[in-house]
């Protein structure tokens, strides 16, 4: 009972969302059915949830607290939800190895060409360093973005460009725009955990549609635009998080025809797009801005600590964000960071650092697989690029339980079921392979799965 406490309590369920299977969360909790049966029985008496002859369990929302991202307790002590790796990674002294975490590390940065943006940045206009950004974002760093969409072939035009503080800040703007509480927005499961942070601090209902190697369950897509009614649908295409996998050519051309007949908006995320050693289908050029928008951001290929992101939609949707951001930011985002940017994509170096990282990243991904076959853990698929690795433990491991007991040996890894809606990811870890390097994680890892 409690632990579906602290899922409701932290958000990891929501309103109107189905509670885990009974002999699921049997497996889950290490108890029999017949226990998890009289707890779900004694929540639905404290009318916390209440079943449904033939489907389960499903939360009511009563005596639901506020959201407070906040109120949490020690890192080590918390839940492992959708909050924790970001947690851990985020707060971690140089002692704690993260192959759990969603970044490069900072020696695969450009930071020479960072450092010479930076000086040049010394001798910028005084406007540059002290004023407001204008509403839409430096207006150098968005022709630079309308030339790269133009070579993919994405026609676009200066009143479909917004800058935004982040990536992040990007969806939390457009789910501010378009979506109202009780909602029903997709997502693909698994999916990046953030998305279902964010989606449930705007109230919406989560529904999640199973992933495959090449993109959305077409047919479980389908469905779920008739039954469920959706608002929106957010994804990434190209290099997907957590699975490494990218859509194909069939199921792209589905996605968009149904989302065409049932007037479904889709958030297409291509952050990884630049790790892709040649790109593979994009809904946002299928489409033609029309019904997809857009988002993107810099901090995966050049900085994480220079924040800026972007959204490319139809011109009407862009006016409403762009009046979205004034309320909530006061204009775009920082001139300081935009204009470090620019410098850095304009200054010819940009393509030769990608193609370093790309080789870099197919050898460190080569590396991390052998090195963790010998554990029995296997990846799912082969990604065609990037730096995750969605893996496989061996029968009777749980993610969630290997990724508590490596924390205590300062070991930060990402465990599946963060990534799944339906919490059917306990058996998966997503690994870094940029982050694998030390052996340590290799000998904690084994010791804490002969622990389980």
């Amino acid at each position: 009972m409690e632990a579906v406490r602290n899922r409701i309590a932290n958000r990891v369920l929501g309103p109107g969302d189905r509670l885990p299977s009974v002999r699921g969360f049997a497996a889950t909790m290490g108890v029999s059915p017949s226990t998890v049966v009289e707890a779900y029985d004694r929540l639905e008496a404290e009318g916390i949830v209440r079943a449904r002859r033939g489907s389960g369990f499903y939360v009511t929302g009563a005596d639901l607290p506020p959201m407070a991202l906040a109120e949490m307790g020690p890192p080590r002590e918390r839940n492992v939800d959708p909050f924790w790796v970001s947690r851990q990674s985020l707060d971690a002294d140089a002692s704690v190895l993260k192959p759990g975490c969603g970044w490069l590390p900072a020696d695969w940065m450009p930071n020479a060409a960072l450092r010479r943006g930076l000086r040049a940045l010394g001798r910028a206009d005084d406007t540059v360093l002290s004023d407001y950004a204008g509403t839409r974002g430096s207006p150098a760093l968005r022709r630079l973005l309308l030339g790269r969409f133009a070579d993919e072939g994405l026609p676009a035009t200066a009143d479909q460009i917004l800058l935004t503080a982040s990536g992040t800040q990007a969806i939390d703007l457009i789910c501010r725009l378009l979506l109202r509480p009780g909602d029903t927005v997709l997502v693909d499961d698994p999916c990046y955990f953030n998305f279902q942070a964010l989606l449930r601090a705007h109230q919406v209902r989560i529904v999640g549609i199973p992933f495959t190697p090449s993109g959305p369950d077409a047919s479980a897509f389908e469905q779920a635009l008739v039954v469920e009614k959706p608002r929106l649908y957010i994804t990434n295409s190209a290099l997907h998080n957590p699975t490494g996998a990218s859509l194909s050519p069939q199921v792209a051309h589905r996605v968009l025809s149904a989302a065409t007949t049932h007037g479904l908006t889709i958030v297409e995320d291509d952050i990884f797009a630049d790790f892709e050693p040649a790109s593979s289908p994009r809904l946002a050029i299928l489409d033609g801005l029309n019904r997809v928008i857009r988002v993107g951001s810099f901090s995966k290929t050049l900085s994480a600590a220079v924040r800026c992101g972007y959204i490319a939609a139809r011109p009407d949707w862009i006016e409403g964000l762009v009046d979205l951001q004034v309320a909530t930011s006061f204009g775009g985002p920082s001139p300081v960071a935009t204009e470090l940017i620019a410098s850095v994509l304009a200054g010819g170096g940009y393509r030769k650092h990608m193609d370093e990282v790309r080789h870099r990243l197919a050898r460190a991904r080569k590396d991390a697989i052998d090195r963790l076959r010998p554990l029995g853990i296997t990846p799912w698929i082969i990604p065609r690029g990037g730096f995750y690795l969605w893996c496989r433990l061996p029968d009777g491991q749980d993610s969630t339980v290997l990724a508590q007991r490596c924390m205590d040996e300062n070991v930060v890894l990402a465990p599946g079921n963060v990534f799944s809606i339906s919490q059917s990811a306990a058996s998966f870890l997503r690994f870094n392979a940029a982050q694998l390097n030390d052996p340590r994680v290799f000998s904690v890892v084994r010791e804490a799965m002969a622990r389980t």
